[in-house]
């Protein structure tokens, strides 16, 4: 595979593309010397997909709610463990009350699961997925 990069193949070695659309037409369409409509026609649409509506408005309401540049800093902050709500202030640098806010916001939308310990909460996430599409943010958008 590392041969592909290069220009070099295997003897036999099928190279695959986007979507099912060949590495050399995907190239030629990034460089605008393709017609889109022409390599868009045959693409095959993902019905499974389509048919999960549940999952596709579960997903829309969690990146809704992680769409305000502060709660992404906050979900950013917790990552994979618990903190509590002074840990986080300390780390966003905002107020105290700024950030209850937002807590509450992503805690209703079901990406923040909450527990109590004496006098502190400590939040986490509450779903994998969340977790994976934030260190999946960070990789793309931080470089980490």
């Amino acid at each position: 595979m590392a041969g592909i990069a290069a220009g070099k193949r295997e003897p036999g070695e099928r190279v695959q593309g986007v979507c099912g659309i060949p590495w050399r037409v995907v190239l030629f369409y990034n460089r605008g010397l393709y017609d889109k409509r022409r390599v868009w026609r045959n693409v095959p649409i993902r019905t499974s997909i389509i048919d999960k509506q549940e999952h596709i408005e579960q997903a829309a309401r969690a990146l809704k709610s992680i769409s305000h540049p502060l709660r992404l800093k906050i979900l950013c902050v917790i990552g994979d463990q618990d903190a509590c709500v002074q840990e986080i202030v300390d780390a966003v640098g905002t107020s105290q009350s700024n950030i209850s806010q937002h807590l509450a916001i992503l805690r209703e939308k079901g990406v923040l699961l909450a527990r109590k310990d004496a006098n502190r909460v400590y939040y986490r996430v509450g779903d994998a997925r969340t977790l994976q599409l934030i260190g999946m943010m960070r990789e793309v958008f931080c470089g980490d």
